[in-house]
């Protein structure tokens, strides 16, 4: 029974659609499913939320953090919320004293004390399910760089800044096989004189131009930096990013992605609305012998490419003793993985590169978890190593499998996966960004 059911008021948790940038990070750690989106705003349903908080450290914005109290029977429901531009004013003081004269009990369920998720839970049929989201940290390396967030947005002085296209590039082959074309461009904004620091592993959002078919401002679009903190230019104030062209859902069904496509099509000089940056978590360890592993999948290579540019960099200047640096990177074909051309020129000594492909013709499919289990023996000493961070971006989906083969990697090595699994949470030394 949730405790809501206890009380006649509730302390009711929900999500500011103002400066919420739709991420898809409270949906995918809750729990207990209490939160869903349409395609418009982000909700929380009071009938399943336990108030756990793992939901509130992750939110690279805040968004997620607000409350209202309220009469547990006129909690407002996800259909409401679905409508909202803004989040409602609390309740005047009598409508709460008049419940609490009426005799019904008043308690406020106010329970902020974060609580970890279960590291197994219940899948719909009632059965236990691998919850691989109990593992991901949202605590940044200890020797990670200092992350400025949040200088531009709603609530911010400034709305957005406005940055300039000054490189907008393909870097996917194009497809040698019907419905084999994917789309994807390396973008580069320069924001002139306004400040906009941000570091490996940080987000931004763009603002499309235009309304929405309901006629509302269109919302800010979530993209991962792909360059490093001293920029794609170093000594410019500029950023890069990895966009894929989206032109079908989930589904299949056709659809054009708004701010992808606008961002995909943009021409140099061309004007883009930013705010951000976002993130302080998702970043890259700075300490002598820091190693780090990275597992991707299509866009998700974008934060793993600003963390190796910036060791590149380093180590090039002879200012950085590293440790080592592993990639498992997987698409669908060598076509449609970015950067390919340029991943397979970096020194073998530098980095260490596993592909996976999982739709070549005549091979059979092989997944980032299948690269993974092959390299069992490095990883496995790398999990006992607490300098090395392992770093997971892109689809939702690759989630489970990834956490689920370190757990394999572990256990094939004798070692406990819950001890090892807590540590790399407490520790700050595995980080999940997935949507």
């Amino acid at each position: 029974m949730d405790m809501a059911t206890n009380t006649a008021v509730i302390k009711q948790h929900l999500i500011d659609p103002e400066i919420c940038i739709r991420c898809n990070t409270c949906e995918a750690i809750c729990p207990v499913q209490a939160i869903t989106h349409d395609n418009v705003n982000y909700v929380v349903d009071a009938s399943k939320c336990n108030l756990c908080m793992d939901c509130i450290s992750p939110c690279p914005t805040g968004s997620i953090d607000n409350w209202r109290t309220m009469p547990r029977l006129r909690a407002y429901t996800p259909e409401e919320q679905l409508t909202w531009d803004e989040l409602p004013a609390e309740l005047p003081p009598e409508e709460l004293e008049g419940l609490a004269d009426a005799g019904a009990d008043v308690a406020v369920a106010v329970a902020r004390a974060p609580a970890a998720a279960p590291a197994v839970a219940k899948d719909p049929s009632g059965a236990e399910a691998f919850n691989s989201a109990a593992f991901g940290s949202t605590l940044p390396p200890w020797s990670a760089a200092h992350a400025y967030t949040n200088l531009y947005g709603p609530k911010a002085a400034q709305k957005t800044v406005t940055a300039t296209v000054v490189g907008n590039v393909r870097v996917t082959e194009v497809g040698k096989t019907a419905g084999s074309d994917y789309d994807t461009h390396h973008i580069v904004l320069d924001f002139g004189a306004m400040p906009f620091p941000v570091l490996e592993g940080q987000s931004i959002g763009v603002v499309p131009p235009g309304v929405d078919d309901i006629g509302r401002t269109h919302h800010a679009r979530q993209y991962s930096i792909a360059s490093p903190r001293n920029g794609e230019r170093p000594g410019y104030n500029n950023l890069s990013l990895t966009i894929k062209r989206v032109l079908q859902d989930h589904d299949g069904e056709p659809v054009r992605g708004v701010a992808s496509n606008f961002m995909c099509d943009l021409q140099v000089g061309d004007k883009v609305d930013v705010i951000g940056p976002f993130g302080t978590s998702f970043l890259m360890p700075n300490h002598p012998k820091s190693s780090i592993v990275m597992i991707c999948t299509g866009t998700g290579s974008a934060p793993m490419r600003a963390m190796t540019e910036w060791r590149r960099r380093l180590r090039a200047s002879g200012k950085f003793e590293g440790g080592k640096l592993m990639l498992f990177f997987g698409a669908r074909s060598q076509e449609e993985l970015p950067y390919f051309g340029p991943l397979q020129n970096l020194p073998k000594d530098f980095i260490d590169t596993n592909f996976a492909f999982s739709r070549t013709p005549g091979a059979p499919k092989r997944y980032v978890q299948d690269a993974m289990r092959e390299r069992a023996a490095d990883l496995a000493v790398l999990l006992q190593d607490p300098n090395t961070y392992f770093y997971v971006c892109g689809l939702k989906s690759m989630e489970e499998g990834v956490v689920l083969a370190l757990r394999d990697v572990a256990q094939g090595a004798g070692l406990n996966w819950d001890t090892v699994g807590a540590a790399l949470k407490r520790e700050g030394r595995l980080h999940l960004e997935t949507y």
